[in-house]
């Protein structure tokens, strides 16, 4: 039997959706239309060909459906650059800029709502995975001559509040796992919220994320490096780079994994390592016999010395046979000096404070081990164990109660009790805290290369922080929150469609970056008062192009004419720094 059309959902009000602001005078219509950053958001989207590969790996409509997948998918990437609507207000802001620039008509934006959208992540889920991710990048790669000799990988928690209670673990929808929302280590230190385990890999080349995957909130990152490190393979074509990531690399069957398929690693040492504890324990009984080189200094923007970096001359081989280098950092040491203060000032204000309970008359300590456990847990928690004391003293109080019921009078006998109370006095061991300053700035890395020096492995590592730039823009310029969403499904989708959104920020942002250097340009007068930018971010060119709009005037006699923004000099001279026609952006 032949389907019969189905009628069209519009939005929650089944009222249709205008485009742009109108204004009426004398017979005369005028429309305006936002035109702001979307046409370079268009231009680097063209280049990624992120439309024909959507298609390509997305399955077909349904011919009925009035905004085909792929075209909802694109408006979600577009939003999440520019705005960062909930699911259900899309509609409402595609509707402020012209509709030819979003790949839509006027009449498509009334179906753009929460349930189209929601089922179109839905097909993304269906079609989510290596395949489709590799065949974005892929092309990324050799569209923006992105090098791939160095990666550097690292995860995220995000955080999901709410209760979702088809979620709690994990199951096949529709032939695919669903991830488990659930409780696991919070890298925004709160463990009081459920999560989602999210992992990037991006390039040394700009920063570039050139893969992405998730995880349920209990994944440990121990678990999902083999994993990564063989797609990666199979995006570069050889093993042949090298792989930069944090400590939880560091495991025997990480690093021999990687080794024996001719694969290159760097990473942290961890403080559980033997390897770790025996040259600082040298440095605090024989520091004189280590002896440091400097390596290099960084400087700031007014050429002040902000760190400087060494290297211990004593080179280690660790259990496995990798070599271990030690280094020390003057602004780590500083760090390290006052997180030190502060998690002692935090542990001895805990424990007045729990002084405080045991002097209470209601106190419900009267046995010494549950007293010590309480003070346990305080040095525990904020790692001051080896340098903080507290003794335990115990005193008697006296308590006097009457032998036998009834009103007290001039006979009435009293019965003496002897009632335990707890007094604590902290103290802080000097000595020991001399010895753990002594070990302040330093860490270890590890690496299977043979033919870098201490100054490369160094290098390598210390660019790992551009990973961490992307999950601040995840976290702040995106805001990434799946809260408006309750399928698993869907949710997983998103998190894909915001890798998406990195993707084109960090391009976009090296393209421009690039275009200045091949024009020998230190910056862009992107601040107000036309204050120098050095390094422009993506989101201060959206605000430099976001007051520009289209308008259509509509005569009374049926006439229209089209008047198109007029571009300021900083317009134009960022259009010319990223290749884009300004002929281009006008039409």
């Amino acid at each position: 039997m032949a389907k019969t059309p189905r009628k069209n959902q519009m939005n929650q009000h089944g009222s249709r959706i205008r485009a742009g602001q109108e204004a009426r005078g004398d017979g005369t219509l005028l429309r305006s239309y936002t035109v702001g950053a979307l046409p370079i958001i268009n231009h680097i989207l063209q280049r990624m060909n992120l439309e024909s590969i959507l298609r390509e790996h997305l399955p077909p409509d349904d011919p009925r459906v009035e905004v085909s997948t792929v075209s909802a998918l694109l408006v979600l990437v577009r939003n999440m650059l520019l705005s960062r609507e909930p699911i259900y207000g899309i509609g409402e802001w595609a509707a402020r800029y012209a509709p030819d620039l979003l790949g839509l008509t006027e009449r498509q934006l009334s179906y753009l709502n929460d349930d189209r959208l929601g089922r179109c992540l839905d097909r993304l889920f269906d079609t989510l995975g290596p395949t489709l991710l590799l065949a974005v990048v892929r092309h990324v790669i050799r569209e923006f001559d992105v090098r791939l000799d160095e990666l550097h990988n690292d995860s995220t928690s995000v955080l999901v509040y709410g209760a979702y209670e088809n979620a709690s673990e994990e199951k096949l929808r529709r032939g695919r796992k669903t991830h488990a929302i659930t409780y696991g280590h919070s890298k925004d230190h709160r463990p009081d919220l459920e999560q989602l385990l999210y992992i990037l890999t991006v390039s040394e080349d700009g920063g570039v994320p050139v893969y992405f995957t998730s995880a349920s909130g209990n994944t440990t990152d121990d678990t999902t490096h083999r994993d990564t490190w063989q797609l990666l393979c199979d995006l570069v074509g050889n093993a042949d780079f090298l792989y930069v990531a944090d400590c939880k690399l560091a495991t025997t069957a990480n690093m021999d994994y990687i080794a024996r398929r001719a694969g290159r690693f760097v990473t942290v040492l961890p403080r559980t390592r033997r390897e770790d504890g025996e040259l600082r324990r040298r440095l605090r009984e024989r520091p004189q016999t280590v002896a440091w080189r400097t390596l290099y200094v960084v400087r700031d923007e007014n050429e002040k010395i902000i760190d400087t970096l060494s290297s211990c001359d004593l080179e280690q081989t660790s259990a496995e046979g990798y070599r271990v280098f030690w280094f020390h950092g003057t602004r780590k040491a500083q760090l390290d000096a006052e997180a030190r203060s502060k998690q002692t000032q935090r542990a001895l204000a805990a424990l007045a404070l729990l002084n405080d309970r045991l002097a209470g008359t209601r106190t419900r300590f009267r046995e010494r081990t549950k007293v010590q456990q309480a003070v346990d847990e305080i040095l525990v928690h904020f790692g001051v164990t080896n340098w903080v004391t507290v003794a335990i003293d115990e005193d008697e109080e006296a308590v006097y109660r009457q032998a036998s019921p009834g009103r007290p009078g001039e006979d009435t006998k009293y019965v003496k009790r002897a009632k335990k109370r707890f007094r604590l006095t902290s103290r802080i061991d000097t000595l020991r805290l001399i010895d753990e300053a002594a070990t302040d700035g330093v860490f270890p890395l590890i690496t299977n290369v043979r033919d870098m020096d201490a100054e490369a492995v160094l290098r390598a590592y210390k660019r790992q922080p551009i990973i961490e730039k992307r999950f601040s823009q995840l976290k702040t310029d995106f805001e990434v929150a799946p809260i408006y969403l309750k399928e698993i499904s869907r949710i997983q989708s998103l998190l894909c469609v915001y890798f998406l959104v990195l993707l084109v920020q960090t391009l976009l942002e090296r393209e421009l970056r690039g275009g200045m250097e091949r024009a020998g340009m230190a910056s862009l007068p992107f601040y107000p008062e036309e204050r120098a930018c050095r390094r422009p971010t993506s989101r201060r060119l959206f605000d430099v192009f976001e007051p520009l709009e289209r308008h259509e005037l509509t005569f009374s006699d049926g006439s229209r004419e089209c008047l198109t923004p007029r571009l300021s000099p900083l317009h134009r001279q960022v259009l010319g720094l990223l290749c884009i026609p300004v002929g281009r952006y006008l039409d």
